[in-house]
C-alpha cells in the first residue's frame, strides 16, 4: 500500500514539472489518502498484535 501512495507522488511531481496541475493536485491528494489509510490499518495491525500476543512467523 505504500507503494501506491509513492507512485501517486511520483505522478504529481512528473505532472507538476510539465505542467498539468490538476492531475498533480488529484494525484497528491491520492498519495495523501492511501498514506493515510496505510498508517490505519498498520497500527490496527499493531495493537492487534500486541492484545492477542501473536507474533508473525519467523521467515
Amino acid at each position: 500500500m505504500i507503494g501506491w501512495a509513492i507512485t501517486f507522488l511520483i505522478v504529481a511531481l512528473i505532472a507538476a514539472v510539465l505542467g498539468f496541475g490538476g492531475v498533480a493536485a488529484v494525484s497528491v491528494e491520492m498519495a495523501k489518502l492511501v498514506f493515510w489509510v496505510f498508517l490505519i490499518l498498520f497500527a490496527i495491525s499493531l495493537i492487534y498484535a500486541l492484545i492477542t500476543g501473536r507474533r508473525p512467523p519467523a521467515p
